[in-house]
């Protein structure tokens, strides 16, 4: 059985999807979860991280682990080494980890796959970018008004789709050959907010109009949701990426056996939300 947690977010989802249609045993677990947020008949579990005790009932016959950790257990200073003491306890075997590519540039700390690596268990760990559905963010200013604001107008950076992640996250949850791999995940191209905003257009079949925000407004905007040093952070990242950022990875094709899916891939499934 593999325990999928973080399951009714932008990854978990497609996950416990693409497990149960490839046969797999499934538990679901989120804080929030229902039968609604699962495929029928698929067993679920709601836990928070942050009191890792309350993950123990989802772990009973489970030899695999889609482990996700939010910003709120983040911010609420969650121990996952508890977490780890929880799942040793469990037998389970094989843990995923959804980390991020700001790990390998040296931009987010080590700290979750550090955990991961000394807790005994065999180990992969999954490293994308920044992802296609973060457009969403978008979706009300385009629904209302056609335009889409966004600072570093022609910054390319080779976003990921979240179910490429998910299916990389299967394989590596099934299949032997993927302990100790670490899989940097990007789409197929660089991607910038000008050329995602003629996608959205292309996509609905109208114009969408591109308003370039200045640093500043960029950063009064974000201030209303994040913490001011990741707020600056971020601006410098989206102002000057390194190469790294840049790059295109090749691990979704190596571990699929296909191209990772475009940004106008995502738009055109998910051109609803933007109607």
């Amino acid at each position: 059985m593999i325990v999928v947690t973080g399951a009714t977010g932008n990854v978990g989802r497609p996950l416990v999807r693409a497990l149960v249609e490839a046969g797999e045993q499934v538990t679901a677990v989120s804080r929030r979860i229902s039968a609604h947020d699962v495929p029928v008949g698929i067993r679920h579990h709601r836990a928070d991280l942050t009191e890792p005790e309350r993950l123990k009932p989802a772990l009973d016959g489970a030899d695999a682990l889609f482990l996700l950790t939010s910003g709120d257990f983040m911010a609420a200073g969650g121990d996952l080494g508890a977490v780890l003491d929880v799942l040793r306890g469990s037998g389970v075997r094989r843990v995923v980890l959804l980390s991020s590519q700001g790990v390998g540039t040296g931009d987010h700390p080590s700290a979750l796959e550090d955990a991961v690596k000394a807790s005994g268990v065999d180990w992969t760990m999954l490293r994308p970018g920044a992802f296609h559905s973060n457009a969403l963010q978008w979706a009300d200013m385009v629904r209302t008004r056609r335009e889409v604001a966004a600072p570093f107008g022609d910054t390319a950076l080779p976003s990921v789709d979240p179910a490429d992640i998910a299916e990389v996250a299967a394989a590596a949850l099934r299949a032997p050959g993927h302990a100790g791999e670490v899989y940097d995940l990007t789409g197929p191209a660089p991607v910038s907010p000008r050329q995602q905003t003629a996608a959205i257009g292309a996509a609905l079949g109208e114009p969408v109009r591109f308003a370039e925000l200045t640093r500043a407004q960029a950063r009064e905007h974000m201030l209303r949701t994040m913490p001011e040093p990741v707020v600056e952070s971020t601006l410098d990242l989206l102002s000057t990426p390194p190469a790294a950022l840049r790059r295109v990875s090749p691990a979704v094709d190596q571990v699929l056996g296909r191209p990772p899916r475009s940004f106008a891939d995502w738009v055109e499934r998910n051109a609803g939300a933007f109607k």
